[in-house]
């Protein structure tokens, strides 16, 4: 059964950063793949790999898609093992959903998650800061 993971993106004030940054191809990464660094390792690995994908969080709404790849031991030379989530470089943005802030990586049930966008709606900006929340509080998506 897959399991998939949800992140809060620090930094990012758009998906176009998150793809930017995708993009990029940060040393270390894996050929053809993008990679987020984490501290702990997911207890769920045999679900998180059976078709998971990383769902990024942007400005407090669920906007984007990675399909993970696999989890790799990172070592960065100071002691404390790391967990390498590899992910595809492709980035898949999703309908828009509201996240509250949390730390770390939380656990998101496939009945959770929000659909990719249909490739009519791939290249619409994203709405305003709380009008996706509202909309999406009348069921609105």
């Amino acid at each position: 059964m897959t399991v998939h993971l949800l992140k809060l993106c620090v930094g990012a004030e758009s998906v176009e950063d998150m793809l930017d940054w995708i993009a990029s191809g940060q040393p270390g990464w894996p050929a053809g793949c993008s990679m987020h660094v984490t501290r702990m390792w997911p207890k769920r690995e045999a679900e998180v790999l059976d078709g998971g994908s990383l769902y990024w969080v942007i400005k407090g709404m669920i906007l984007l898609r990675q399909p993970i790849l696999g989890l790799e031991k990172v070592d960065e030379g100071d002691g404390i093992a790391r967990c390498g989530i590899v992910m595809d470089r492709r980035a898949l943005r999703t309908e828009p959903s509201p996240r509250r802030p949390f730390q770390g990586w939380r656990y998101l049930a496939p009945s959770e998650a929000p659909r990719d966008l249909s490739a009519s709606r791939i290249r619409e900006d994203a709405l305003p800061p709380g009008m996706a929340e509202a909309l999406a509080a009348f069921g609105v998506r």
